[in-house]
């Protein structure tokens, strides 16, 4: 199912600043940040390695090695896990697009060697120049290069075939190449689940104030709980449901902190009414738009207007 994101730089309340100058929200996601990234490198290396990837065990081994619980440690195997997925379609799309080009450049070729081919057969027969089907590549010599076409034409082969040599060679090179993920820094990323309270275990949000649970690792620094005031995501059109999963992603971007929240849209209610209420007839023309209101009525006058005003509420709805 179709999934939105809504995105917003994190406030700093400032009754929340510390003698730092940020908050203590802000601290405690650049110390989790370093350990979500170091357990994040570790998984990609994982995935990138192993034949079979066992989430569960896993999961275990992340929370026995960093000091983080389940939901922290899932937060990171679906970061990995996008990350790697990222990578291996933006390598075949690679490829794919290198053989494409590969393929024009060939068929490019041929065409071209046919015709200096059948060209230089036809220069070849002694009564060329009676012939009355004429030459589909006629040579010619330019003034100011002192060339004929038909060494500009050879000489853009040579450079042709020295391309699809470079083409074919990088190809066979991507696809034996190990694929390289890069891990970005300052990430948090926590996925949620809507059999959850607030749809997230983690990050509870109650629309204008977020309770972080804090790792076990940093409970000595930040205690149990990390809280502050983020408001809401002010939209034109809300879709953000009151109940149901939500994803939280943090990540600094050009000095700041951002939250992003990731979840299932409630449907959009119709605003329209239905064409019963009435409907606009629409003629396009080359030179000009006519309209017309139709208005659907049981006592049309005539079996023409019937038939007219059908065809256009089939149309419109």
């Amino acid at each position: 199912m179709s999934t939105l994101t809504y995105c917003k730089g994190l406030p700093t309340p400032k009754d929340e600043l510390n003698h730092l100058g940020i908050t203590d929200f802000e601290t405690f996601l650049g110390s989790y940040s370093q350990v979500f990234h170091k357990a994040t490198c570790e998984t990609v290396n994982h995935l990138l390695s192993a034949d079979n990837f066992n989430k569960s065990q896993w999961n275990t081994h992340l929370q026995a090695s960093y000091g983080i619980n389940k939901r922290h440690a899932n937060g990171v195997i679906s970061f990995a896990k996008g990350a790697v997925d990222s990578a291996n379609s933006l390598r075949n799309n690679h490829v794919e697009t290198l053989e494409g080009k590969l393929k024009s450049i060939k068929k490019w070729i041929e065409k071209r060697e046919k015709k200096l081919k059948n060209a230089g057969k036809f220069y070849s027969k002694k009564n060329w120049i009676k012939s009355k089907t004429g030459c589909k590549f006629p040579i010619y010599c330019s003034i100011q290069s002192k060339g004929t076409n038909w060494q500009y034409l050879k000489f853009k082969l040579h450079h042709k075939k020295r391309l699809v040599n470079k083409l074919t060679k990088q190809i066979e090179h991507l696809k034996s190449k190990p694929i390289q993920v890069k891990v970005p820094r300052n990430h948090c990323f926590i996925v949620g689940s809507k059999s959850e309270s607030f749809g997230n275990q983690v990050c509870q949000w109650d629309g204008e104030y977020i309770s972080f649970r804090v790792p076990y690792c940093l409970e000595s620094m930040f205690g149990t709980h990390v809280k502050t005031r983020i408001g809401k995501f002010d939209r034109n059109i809300n879709r953000l449901p009151v109940d149901g999963s939500r994803t939280w992603h943090f990540y600094r971007k050009n000095q700041k902190w951002n939250a992003a929240v990731q979840f299932t849209p409630r449907e959009v209610t119709q605003v329209s009414r239905h064409s019963d209420y009435g409907c606009i007839g629409i003629d396009l023309n080359p030179g000009s738009i006519g309209w017309a209101p139709v208005r659907l009525s049981r006592k049309l006058k005539s079996s023409r207007e019937n038939t007219f005003a059908a065809r256009i509420t089939k149309r419109l709805s």
